[in-house]
């Protein structure tokens, strides 16, 4: 994990706002929310079964998640690598049989080793400037 130091940590904006202006940089809410606090991801990079991430974790302010006027605060964003594994499974359903890949498996490593450190933290602070640029914050 490559913590990424930002001026997106405590600016607030609403869940609707965000997803509506962060969709055309590929974020979208990541799978393990709760009505309290989340995170956006987007794919920095991809290839044989390990992603690259750029990760904007918050927690919400007012309301809940599931609600586009659910207030949301940023936490230090941050770049994480999962690797899957992608060989095949004999004991899996046919379509895993088939395809050699589970869209929902675990990741093998949740936070594998990132090489070129510098690259990403790169890459991942132009895609949070992308972001500061398009939504709309709120002091409330």
């Amino acid at each position: 994990m490559i913590k990424l130091e930002s001026e997106l940590q405590g600016k607030r904006t609403y869940f609707g706002e965000m997803t509506d202006h962060s969709k055309s940089f590929g974020f979208t809410l990541g799978g393990a929310w709760e009505y309290h606090a989340g995170y956006f991801d987007t794919v920095l990079w991809r290839e044989s079964g390990e992603t690259i991430y750029v990760r904007l974790p918050f927690n919400v302010v007012k309301g809940m998640l599931d609600h586009r006027n659910a207030l949301i605060e940023f936490e230090q964003p941050y770049i994480i690598k999962h690797v899957v594994h992608i060989g095949l499974d004999r004991d899996a359903d046919s379509l895993l049989a088939a395809t050699g890949f589970a869209q929902f498996q675990e990741p093998v490593d949740r936070d594998g080793y990132i090489e070129d450190k510098s690259k990403w933290e790169l890459a991942g602070k132009e895609m949070i400037n992308c972001v500061l640029n398009a939504v709309p914050f709120h002091r409330t």
